[in-house]
């Protein structure tokens, strides 16, 4: 009995964790946690503790690129890095924002996604003076916020096949 509420638990993590990646949170956490969980009842069969560092890289790695993407996105449409740092900043107060907007679950990303790109938009448009520059920078970090979801999902996913094969075979 102990084991299936073992599994049954694992299971619900990596599912959350997939919900929370598509929505642009940090949803490896969950699948690492998941891992963890795996490790410490099923030691020293699959995962081990190697598993665990890779997953705590991979953890690491999607967390950094997301601090700079979009900062990178609007300064590859060239913006500034103050247009990068507002977008950055703007998404992440429109998710909090968001959450009122009456769209269930996807309130926060749609937040998410207006407020970096109207932060980006204002910063680029008071400095430029440029409508259409203004446009095209602040489309930068949107498009680099879209590629971080992406990003996200996919780690969290090979993460989770890897635990569920590695489970399985093990």
């Amino acid at each position: 009995m102990e084991a299936v509420a073992v599994y049954l638990l694992i299971a619900v993590l990596c599912l959350l964790g997939f919900i929370l990646s598509c929505l642009s949170l940090s949803g490896t956490w969950l699948v690492l946690a998941a891992t963890g969980l795996a490790t410490w009842f099923y030691w020293p069969e699959f995962p081990s503790i190697g598993t665990l560092v890779l997953f705590l890289v991979l953890c690491i790695a999607v967390e950094l690129l997301e601090a700079f993407a979009t900062v990178w996105g609007v300064q590859k449409r060239g913006g500034s890095k103050a247009s990068g740092w507002a977008a950055l900043g703007g998404g992440f107060l429109g998710m909090l924002l968001g959450g009122f907007i009456p769209v269930p679950i996807l309130g926060s990303l749609i937040g998410m996604l207006l407020g970096s790109f109207g932060c980006a938009f204002w910063v680029e448009h008071t400095k430029m003076k440029n409508l259409d520059h203004a446009t095209h920078v602040a489309t930068g970090a949107v498009l680099a916020r879209l590629g971080v979801i992406f990003l996200k999902v996919g780690v969290t996913l090979t993460m989770i096949i890897i635990l569920a094969l590695g489970m399985a075979l093990g």
